[in-house]
């Protein structure tokens, strides 16, 4: 990882994630604080829309913008284009129709108001800023991409801070105020990648087509692998009402900024896996980097899970306390997670392999058909321990695949056989 240059870069990733953690946590308990449960859970729920909506548009487009600019630079003001032309079409069309739906049917909406109406118009920003982000990641522009991910997260907090000295608390407010920041980011990723451009982006249907087969493959693992981590909320707040979907929403955050480590040795480990063309290699890296990982996460989930009543407490105040069981079930889940976002980016340089997204697939539906049956029963405790059966059956089924892979690869007469990746 050293000689790679893997190694820097994930540190100083990892160093600017964990400022964003810091910055994420201030945030939240901001929010959390200001609005109570009631409040905190409607904001959550706006958060998760349009996240939900930015994967549900973005096509694989995050994976393979990634993927094809890392091997060829001169695909960039094609890519650019039509990273616009998706988001603003697309995932602007995609929100529209929401929308009408929802007024035709307020019955079904799961906000309603002004709310509802931000986070639909999150998608299509959203989602151009996703796609934006990953070209930076292709064209190994790292310390831009780290500068514009921490410097979005303080402005959104600077402007929630405002807010509420100002006593404009409102949820519609303070989610106002964090899609302002998605805005200025968005606008700050074009303008850096255009420093890039030898010509004037400009969508290519060519460049696009040649995109699309690999991304559907990255799109439908994407997606559902999202679902997977966001459904149990959206599915809490219809089942049991926006206060106890607030105190799962500071479960769910706290396991996710758990997640930092191997999520940012997963988002260089790709472009860099995508670029070796010997099986060997590939797998080598990929087995340092998973080893690296789940030694330094163990031991940071078991004290999460320790201390986990006492930081709840702390930092988001005695109201909050009934989110600590629920965190403590997501926490053996969310490390076999950990370790399989690392893990699979070596399949995923391999193409996407198709077994990947039936193996996500299996596991949604899973995940939502138990969810029908803990949440009532359980509350909260139950969406947390079906997360962690899904989270440790995708581990299982992903090395499985991976243990395939490997004999074929350690295989003489396929090690030095060139891969097939378009």
């Amino acid at each position: 990882m050293h000689k790679s240059g893997l190694f820097r870069n994930v540190l100083e990733t990892y160093g600017t994630r964990v400022l964003l953690i810091a910055v994420g946590l201030a945030t939240t308990v901001l929010v959390s604080r200001a609005l109570g449960p009631t409040g905190r859970g409607l904001f959550a729920v706006a958060v998760a829309i349009g996240a939900i909506g930015v994967q549900f548009g973005n096509l694989g487009l995050h994976a393979s913008n990634t993927y094809y600019v890392a091997k060829d630079r001169d695909l960039l003001p094609a890519l650019i284009g039509n990273t616009l032309v998706i988001s603003f079409g697309v995932g602007g069309l995609g929100a529209l129709m929401c929308w009408g739906v929802f007024a035709f049917w307020p019955a079904i909406a799961p906000l309603q108001g002004m709310l509802l109406v931000l986070a639909l118009a999150w998608i299509p920003f959203g989602l151009a800023y996703m796609l934006l982000q990953n070209l930076l990641l292709g064209i190994q522009e790292i310390r831009a991409y780290n500068a514009i991910e921490f410097t979005s997260k303080v402005i959104s907090l600077v402007l929630l801070g405002l807010l509420i000295v100002s006593r404009k608390v409102t949820a519609e407010f303070l989610f106002g105020a964090t899609f302002v920041a998605l805005v200025l980011s968005f606008l700050w990723a074009l303008w850096h990648l255009r420093t890039f451009l030898q010509r004037s982006p400009v969508p290519s249907f060519p460049v696009f087509r040649q995109n699309i087969g690999l991304g559907l493959k990255a799109y439908l693992i994407a997606f559902f692998g999202f679902l997977v981590l966001r459904i149990d909320l959206v599915m809490v707040k219809y089942i049991l009402g926006a206060q106890l979907a607030g105190y799962y929403s500071i479960s769910e955050t706290m396991a996710e900024n758990m997640l930092a480590l191997p999520i940012v040795v997963g988002v260089i480990l790709f472009p860099r896996l995508s670029e070796m063309t010997e099986r060997r290699e590939k797998l080598r890296l990929m087995q340092q980097a998973t080893l690296l990982t789940a030694a330094l996460l163990l031991p940071m989930m078991v004290l999460a899970a320790l201390f986990a009543k006492p930081i709840v407490g702390l930092a988001f105040g005695q109201a909050f306390l009934p989110a600590v069981p629920a965190f403590v079930w997501l926490m053996p889940g969310s490390f076999f997670l950990g370790i399989e976002i690392v893990m699979v980016q070596y399949l995923n340089s391999l193409g996407f392999p198709r077994v990947i997204v039936y193996s996500w697939i299996a596991v949604t539906v899973a995940n939502i058909g138990l969810n029908f049956w803990a949440i009532p029963t359980y509350g909260i405790t139950g969406a947390a321990i079906v997360s962690t059966l899904s989270y440790l059956l995708i581990f299982v089924l992903v090395v499985g695949v991976l243990w395939k892979s490997e004999q074929t690869a350690l295989s003489p007469e396929r090690a030095k056989v060139p891969l097939y990746t378009s």
